[in-house]
């Protein structure tokens, strides 16, 4: 039987070639991230970590902490964890200090910003609104679209107010929350263009591959060109709800399917497995519109209203992204699948927010494991998003920052709402504005 290889991606469209360069010139050489410093010095000076060391730690700390853990992020720049913490127990400080993290005191604990977040599921589930927890300011941001006014904007406002002082603050988005329906290799279907995100392996040995669920619900059948013959059926696809993702088996099984990721320009990247975002972690995106780009996790766990329905348990980050680039790969440079593109507001050029759909989630839910690059599944299936399982999810700070530019909205009054500075580092600097496709040496 022969085997059918995909071919490599398409070159990186128009607009967006010298972004790409410049974020693959990052990625390559294949490294990974320094942890120096881990296993010296004294038990209560901060350790050096990766993001991903990071985010290992909170999971191991959060459980401990109980209801004293209120989040944690990951200062990329000093590449530090800092571990917020409720109470006045000295034991705890001293627990999280001599664990390698920084102790960070804090008002709000975590139970009460997730019944925030309730709240506001209840009452102000208005299109064009997202909120997450941001553990720099210890608060919920509430993000409102260009689409919310009137008796919308209202009600939203409303209730953010009857959350009570510190609790929670609204910025506003230039752009419209909405799926980037058009995400990887382009991947066409019903008329509609998506890319693909990752390959992965069936639980009874199919090849396949991840996109947005958004996708899979537009049509069940997909090819590699606009009106072209199929490759592949969608087997499953969750949109709107608990979040957006699509399983989509290739229709001949020996089609091999590499576990890479294009980076355009020829070059590529291997997948050596799926893993959890971190919040401050810096990621990298490939959609077939705009290609390749970088940024920074924001937010885990994050709720975003759509006009077609409210989706939950996404990573929101700063990375820009447009029409076309859904279900495209999100990444680490040392090739870790982090996640799915689903939506956002802005693109390219003004950047904006984004949402992407956890892969480890997806993976567990449709019972499938990620295509490493060296043919074989990995890791993967089952395993979770990282920092949701410690009474609440771990959010960053807001401002977007596209390539160095500072984003930032903050600071303003949206409609006599108190928005304070965010994105500020707690010892008083500025962690936006940073060039996120160098957010960590990893050389």
């Amino acid at each position: 039987m022969s085997h059918r290889r995909i071919p490599k991606r398409k070159a990186v469209l128009a607009g967006a070639g010298a972004v790409g360069i410049a974020a693959a010139a990052v990625l390559l050489p294949h490294a990974n991230a320094s942890q120096s410093g881990s296993g010296s010095g004294s038990e209560a000076d901060p350790r050096t970590l990766s993001a991903a060391a990071a985010q290992d730690l909170v999971s191991e700390l959060g459980p401990q902490l109980g209801d004293a853990y209120a989040g944690a992020y990951y200062d990329a720049q000093k590449q530090q964890l800092v571990v917020n913490v409720v109470g006045d127990s000295n034991s705890v400080i001293v627990q999280v200090n001599e664990a390698g993290a920084v102790a960070r005191p804090v008002e709000n604990s975590m139970g009460q910003l997730k019944a925030a977040a309730d709240t506001l599921a209840r009452k102000a589930a208005v299109p064009g609104t997202a909120w997450a927890v941001d553990p720099r300011t210890n608060q919920l941001l509430v993000t409102a679209d260009r689409t919310v006014a009137g008796d919308g904007w209202n009600r939203l406002e409303s209730t953010v107010k009857s959350l009570g002082s510190g609790m929670a603050r609204i910025k506003k988005s230039a752009g419209e929350f909405k799926p980037f329906l058009e995400g990887g290799d382009a991947i066409f279907g019903g008329g509609s263009r998506c890319s693909l995100g990752f390959n992965v392996t069936t639980g009874d040995g199919q090849p396949g591959f991840l996109t947005a669920g958004h996708c899979g619900v537009a049509d069940d059948q997909w090819s590699e060109d606009p009106n072209g013959a199929p490759i592949g059926t969608v087997q499953a696809a969750t949109f709107p709800g608990e979040g957006d993702f699509a399983l989509v088996t290739y229709d001949d099984p020996a089609t091999d399917a590499p576990g890479t990721v294009d980076l355009g320009n020829g070059q590529t990247l291997d997948i050596v497995g799926a893993d959890d975002a971190a919040v401050g972690q810096e990621v990298f995106r490939m959609g077939s519109t705009t290609g390749l780009n970088s940024g920074q996790v924001t937010g885990l766990n994050a709720t975003v209203n759509y006009p077609e329905g409210t989706v939950t348990g996404l990573i929101q980050t700063n990375v820009c992204a447009e029409p076309g680039d859904s279900g495209g790969a999100l990444f680490t440079r040392d090739g870790a699948a982090i996640g799915l593109t689903s939506g956002g507001s802005g693109d390219c050029t003004s950047g904006g927010e984004t949402f992407f759909q956890p892969v480890t989630t997806a993976l567990a839910a449709v019972g499938a494991e990620i295509t490493t690059g060296d043919g074989g599944g990995a890791g993967g299936q089952g395993q979770g998003q990282g920092g949701q399982g410690q009474g609440g999810q771990d959010q960053q700070q807001d401002g977007q920052d596209q390539g160095g530019q500072d984003q930032q909205q903050d600071g303003q009054d949206q409609g006599g709402q108190d928005q304070q500075q965010d994105g500020q580092d707690q010892d008083g600097q500025d962690q936006d504005g940073q060039d996120q496709q160098g957010g960590f040496d990893g050389n």
